[in-house]
């Protein structure tokens, strides 16, 4: 993708699945990562798969009040920052009558407030730098549509949807574009403890009869963030195989 070579890039949740795949094409792209997640020893195995010369790992719970510090300074310390990809997302799901306020608040916390407030960092940097930059986020198809037992996940996903929308009015005037994508059913390790009839039933009900894969999100990333999408602001990104269709 053009212009994606020597950005600097954060992503949240890099340490698997979606993440990993994302923070990989970004890598091969020449992109510098900044690579941001919950678990220590992701630090050794992303050291193995990415130079230390363009890879730095945040250990950092971006929910928190501490972990947003540590991810203002390392953007501080990298010189700024050109694209972030707010991917971390967590699930509780229960039918809506059976969910606890904890079960709520903490996917809010991650999912959604995180987003915000991840995005309000990234974008006083790049208002600074003067040169704009890109704010991806991870939205859902059940955002669309819903789906039974995650009242709190479908809930940040559409706040996502909104929240894109309002920062890309908000920003634009400072070049700074924002976006998001809402994966289908992609085959991770979250999709892989789902019993394989209801995995057959998902892939029936979907046009192109897959599961997706982590790495055609990461190229939908990859063309959002790069100068082939540089009028794309606004818009949410249906990777889906045509299930929302």
């Amino acid at each position: 993708m053009r212009g994606l070579h020597g950005k600097r890039v954060m992503i949240t949740g890099a340490a698997g699945g979606i993440g990993l795949a994302t923070a990989e094409r970004f890598y091969a792209e020449g992109a510098r990562l900044l690579l941001c997640d919950l678990r220590p020893a992701a630090e050794t195995d992303l050291a193995s798969r990415f130079s230390s010369e363009r890879m730095r790992y945040v250990q950092a719970d971006v929910a928190t009040q501490a972990g947003l510090d540590l991810a203002d300074a390392a953007m501080a310390e990298d010189g700024g920052i050109d694209v972030l990809i707010n991917n971390a997302g967590i699930t509780r799901d229960k039918s809506a009558l059976k969910l606890t306020a904890e079960d709520w608040d903490k996917v809010i916390a991650v999912n959604l407030t995180a987003v915000f407030r991840l995005s309000q960092i990234a974008a006083k940097h790049m208002k600074n730098q003067g040169r704009g930059g890109s704010i991806l986020s991870a939205a859902s198809v059940v955002a669309h549509y819903g789906n039974f037992g995650q009242a709190n996940y479908v809930a940040t996903k559409a706040g996502v949807i909104g929240l894109t929308k309002t920062l890309a009015r908000e920003l634009g005037r400072a070049k700074i574009r924002v976006n998001a994508v809402a994966p289908g059913f992609i085959d991770t390790e979250m999709a892989r403890k789902v019993p394989e009839a209801n995995l057959a039933a998902l892939c029936e009900r979907t046009p192109l009869g897959r599961l997706g894969l982590p790495e055609e999100i990461a190229a939908a990333y990859a063309f959002l963030a790069s100068d082939d999408g540089a009028f794309v602001t606004g818009t949410c990104l249906n990777v889906d195989g045509g299930l929302v269709m």
